[in-house]
């Protein structure tokens, strides 16, 4: 996007609604959880596109979501969720499968184990560089770092990431 074009709603939703679904996926690591935690970025983008001034609209839009994520996870600390009995998973809707959402960013289940071990900094920096493909420039717009911070998040949680899953020899 050029930095003077605002979009439309539609077009955030449309253009950008499947990175910020891969994004909150290895972020929650549960897809009911990262289509919670789209529908509210994507709330919050409706809110406020109004008020956006031009500049970096990626940059503007993963803050969003980060910003929504942490909430959450400071909602969830305030107010921890009761576990259904195992009877009761049927009577809910049913949404789609990791597998049907995930097919062109799939990762083995070895590699987002390991990434919800991460610290969430390095989790997050490793997942906008990696799988999101933003550039280092873009993910500390988006997070609000120097540059030199998210190179050093990436390296340790890239280095952190390949320690949990080479096998000790």
């Amino acid at each position: 996007m050029t930095d003077d074009f605002t979009p439309s709603w539609e077009d955030v939703a449309h253009r950008y609604g499947r990175k910020i679904y891969n994004f909150a996926y290895r972020l929650t690591g549960n897809p009911d959880d990262a289509a919670d935690l789209v529908q509210e970025v994507l709330l919050r983008v409706r809110k406020g596109l109004d008020s956006y001034q031009p500049g970096s609209f990626e940059g503007w839009l993963w803050r969003i979501t980060r910003n929504a994520f942490l909430d959450g996870v400071r909602r969830k600390k305030r107010r921890p969720e009761s576990v259904l009995p195992e009877g009761d998973h049927h009577t809910l809707g049913s949404s789609p499968s990791p597998d049907e959402v995930l097919a062109s960013v799939r990762l083995s289940d070895d590699v987002q184990a390991s990434l919800l071990k991460l610290p969430y900094e390095y989790r997050e920096a490793v997942v906008l560089c990696d799988v999101v493909g933003l550039t280092y420039d873009e993910i500390a717009e988006a997070t609000d770092v120097p540059v030199g911070t998210v190179r050093s998040r990436i390296h340790r949680g890239r280095k952190q990431l390949r320690d949990l899953l080479t096998w000790p020899v």
